[in-house]
């Protein structure tokens, strides 16, 4: 599409997202803040976009819901609040159902009580969350892993433990792995540094083999990006993830930011699918 950044892409390639929308605020003095504002450049975005794997951050059930119409029937989703009750501000994953299936999948608790919906620890004040999904490839077979989080604001504490929760989750398993996110952190930050640390897990970023747009900074708060000022959210790849391209995405549609923060986003292969479209070998 002419206006796409990325758009849609064919297999074996595959396009993944991470997009905090910006929590609906009832009371908000900027025009360009209000949710029924940004709604129509959201859906824009969305379906110029056509992400094959999107973790959204700061999603209230009713934004979910525009999302997911914007996204199309052939999208499933998966996560909800993260309150005790499965209400409020969750971090939900979508995926284009005609190319992937849902294996798996669970919603975690980002503190000592992991499997207690709404548990705080570490602390962070407020309930966080990672949502884990095992999807497969519908062209190819492969399974992989992908996580989606939204780490806490204030304690960094609370962003170093939740790191090491991500790690074990993907590590623990032999899955290629994708996490996506705002963690609140910059990429000098202990969070980040601990994330990467060891190559276990890449910046796509860093990783990848063409970089569509400058470096900005993703919280540019409705007004122009800059170059140089914090990357606040990531897509981390496993090493066994080809990063093709990415890029972050600054564009406005009818003059309007769809969020606060601008969507991060990057082209990636499978380890199988790297293999599929390799010429194969022959004996000499």
């Amino acid at each position: 599409m002419a206006d796409a950044l990325i758009g849609p892409t064919l297999p074996p390639e595959m396009h993944v997202m991470t997009f905090n929308i910006r929590r609906r605020m009832d009371m908000t003095p900027r025009p360009a803040d209000r949710w029924t504002w940004r709604v129509p450049a959201v859906r824009t975005l969305l379906h110029t976009e056509r992400p094959t794997v999107l973790g959204v951050q700061e999603a209230l059930p009713d934004q979910a819901a525009v999302l997911h119409d914007a996204l199309g029937e052939g999208y499933g989703v998966v996560g909800h609040g993260r309150r005790a009750d499965g209400r409020g501000e969750g971090c939900p994953l979508f995926w284009d159902g005609t190319r992937l299936e849902l294996v798996t999948w669970r919603q975690i608790a980002l503190s000592d009580r992991p499997e207690v919906p709404g548990s705080t620890s570490w602390g962070n004040m407020i309930p966080r969350v990672m949502v884990v999904a095992t999807l497969r490839d519908r062209t190819t077979s492969v399974e992989f892993l992908v996580v989606n989080t939204h780490l806490d604001h204030l304690s960094r504490r609370s962003r170093l433990r939740s790191v090491e929760a991500i790690r074990r989750c993907v590590l623990g398993q032999p899955l290629p792995g994708i996490v996506t996110g705002d963690l609140n952190a910059g990429e000098e930050a202990a969070a980040i540094q601990a994330l990467f640390a060891g190559g276990a897990l890449r910046d796509a970023w860093r990783a990848a083999g063409e970089r569509l747009t400058p470096a900005w900074g993703t919280v540019p708060n409705y007004r122009p990006p800059r170059a140089g000022q914090r990357r606040i959210d990531w897509i981390g790849v496993t090493p066994d993830v080809d990063v093709v391209r990415t890029g972050i995405n600054d564009r406005r549609f009818g003059g309007r930011w769809a969020s606060d923060h601008l969507p991060v986003q990057a082209v990636v292969r499978l380890p199988a699918a790297i293999a599929s479209v390799m010429p194969p070998v022959t004996a000499p």
